[in-house]
């Protein structure tokens, strides 16, 4: 399955949910996209509602059904809630952690900075988005590309970062302290649908 490269927006109605976190995607047509998008619909079955809270993370994430299933069955492995453990996983991915610390204002964007070698972990470049980061390790601009417009533009709109990442504003470096919390993520998702939509299929 090819990872979409349409309007974000798009996405976001159709799960009317804001998967750029910001609720600019959905402020001004919160309804799903299409002439029948307003329309009244019948009852939403359970597996919808479940098929839906997997989408919503998914998209929010930017994962292709084969990569977010195959991040769902590694946190199926790990000490603890199995939904928890999942949004953990891909909260310490580096396109996720460069987005974190605020080198791209969107996942999309930091993914190309990542695909494109601009990023450097613990010194070293690294151009794989879905590389996981381990409590410890650095995340830093290319030295030539810390000047970037891109960048400085991102950087400048951040007012708070998560807790569980620590930026040196001097040295334009993020270091992820630990894993996160599941308080200090979003509070609208619900990942014990998940686990339900995957057990049942």
């Amino acid at each position: 399955m090819s990872r979409y490269t349409g309007p974000a927006f798009k996405k976001s109605r159709r799960v009317r949910f804001s998967t750029l976190e910001n609720g600019k995607d959905i402020a001004r047509r919160p309804y799903r996209p299409g002439q029948h998008g307003q329309s009244r619909r019948a009852k939403v079955s359970e597996y919808e509602t479940q098929l839906k809270e997997k989408q919503k993370v998914r998209f929010i994430y930017g994962l292709t059904e084969k990569q977010f299933k195959k991040t769902f069955n590694e946190a199926a492995k790990l000490k603890g809630v199995h939904g928890e453990n999942l949004l953990k996983l891909l909260e310490s991915r580096l396109d996720n952690i460069v987005y974190r610390i605020g080198f791209a204002s969107t996942r999309r964007g930091a993914r190309q900075l990542v695909n494109h070698g601009h990023v450097l972990v613990d010194g070293k470049k690294v151009n794989i988005p879905s590389y996981r980061l381990r409590p410890g390790q650095v995340v830093s601009m290319k030295e030539a590309d810390k000047d970037l417009k891109v960048v400085k533009e991102s950087l400048e709109k951040v007012f708070n970062r998560v807790e569980f990442i620590n930026y040196d504003n001097s040295k334009m470096t993020g270091t992820l302290m630990r894993l996160p919390e599941r308080n200090e993520l979003n509070p609208e998702i619900n990942e014990a649908l998940i686990v339900e939509y995957y057990n049942k299929i």
